[in-house]
């Protein structure tokens, strides 16, 4: 392999939550963490789903313990709508909360960074779409994954439905991030499977995006291979074994390490290309890059095929005496492997979506282009079209 040469004359930036703290039972820390930030009402945004498998139980009682009174908006959706986040802002400025607690998997916690941004900030959330409109920080956050994949509590972003466009939008600001990010690997013991595997798919799609991204730098690059050989070491056990301590400790932090670089190196064109799956499809947000991951990145190797090699070797491949081409094609070879081993289909008529939907599929793709710009090797409409066509 050769050794990679950085850009001198380029200005890498590193962003991250104020403070990130892991560890088996980190959780019980939300209480001092809150008082800490000053904390006296607490809104807790969550699922229905987190909420059932009695995940907030003890978060409330470590909040109550400081005397950190808490309420409940568990409300959220899987690709949730921009509106959720209207109304969890409006109950934290009509009753006074000071604090918010975001818990769950990506979209509660995206939730939760909006629900902060508007409890201060005017209007509704989509005037700020974009990149840097919020014009204000909001209420102090703390973000608990209970996923191995989003990256969310470690990221500056935000990703929302528009549902009067039907298309996805996105919050780019320095104040969505944490003030504390808690991962604490026992709050995913009670992921099932396929959750599992489409969230580990997640965390490895933004590991990959970022290290081939143009836009990649030292951080990124650091953070995006030790996620990507975290992912394809320990997804498969904790697929099969969803109480393996070491696995689910290991995802929780490659989820992490993905979501920090991804914030420093960008995404690219599987986040472009799997968007229209969710709001087209209702497809989840994992699955739904999982899709896309090896057909994109067969149509992008040759853009960097060091790098792809690179991706390949931190998977396990053996690239020894092959040549840049052979072993780039490995990586896309290693992912369809993990693929297969957590039972996911690359192959959309599987999910009964089917060759006629092809001029659809290409009209949502294109609405994401603002995503081509990173990626390693240009796209025009032609070879979207091409890519979804491989997924028949």
């Amino acid at each position: 392999m050769k050794n990679t040469l950085y850009t001198q004359g380029k200005i890498s930036t590193y962003l991250s939550p104020n403070k990130i703290s892991i560890g088996l039972g980190a959780a019980k820390q939300v209480g001092l963490e809150s008082k800490a930030l000053g904390g006296k009402k607490a809104l807790i945004v969550t699922d229905p789903g987190v909420v059932k498998a009695d995940l907030i139980d003890g978060i409330q009682a470590s909040l109550e313990s400081e005397k950190v009174h808490t309420g409940i908006f568990d409300r959220v959706v899987a690709e949730p709508p921009a509106r959720l986040v209207d109304e969890s802002a409006q109950i934290a400025r009509q009753e006074g909360y000071d604090i918010i607690i975001g818990v769950g998997g990506g979209s509660a916690l995206d939730v939760a960074k909006g629900a902060s941004i508007m409890a201060i900030n005017k209007g509704k959330i989509l005037d700020y779409a974009g990149i840097d409109q919020v014009p204000k920080g909001g209420l102090p956050k703390i973000l608990l994954p209970t996923t191995g994949g989003t990256g969310s509590e470690a990221s500056r972003v935000f990703v929302l439905t528009d549902e009067a466009e039907n298309t996805k939008k996105v919050v780019y600001s320095n104040f969505n991030l944490a003030d504390v990010a808690i991962i604490d690997p026992l709050l995913s013991l009670s992921m099932p499977p396929v959750v599992t595997a489409d969230t580990g798919m997640d965390a490895l799609v933004h590991a990959i995006e970022a290290y081939v991204s143009v836009n990649a730098t030292p951080f990124s690059d650091i953070l995006a291979v030790e996620a990507i050989r975290l992912i394809a070491e320990s997804l498969p056990i904790a697929y099969v074994k969803g109480s393996d301590i070491g696995a689910r400790y290991n995802m929780a932090l490659a989820a992490n390490l993905a979501g920090l670089a991804f914030t420093s190196g960008g995404l690219g064109a599987v986040h472009g290309l799997a968007y229209v799956l969710g709001t087209e499809y209702h497809m989840s947000h994992g699955r739904s890059n999982a899709i896309m991951l090896p057909h994109v990145m067969d149509y992008n190797k040759i853009g960097n095929l060091d790098r792809y090699a690179r991706i390949a070797e931190a998977m396990g491949e053996n690239i020894q005496g092959l040549s840049a081409y052979e072993a780039a094609g490995k990586s896309v070879d290693a992912v369809k492997k993990l693929l297969e081993a957590v039972n996911i289909s690359i192959s959309l008529p599987d999910y009964g979506i089917h060759h006629e939907e092809l001029p659809k599929l290409v009209e949502g793709g294109m609405k994401q282009s603002r995503l081509f710009v990173p990626n390693p090797r240009d796209l025009s409409k032609e070879d979207v079209e091409k890519i979804y066509e491989m997924t028949f």
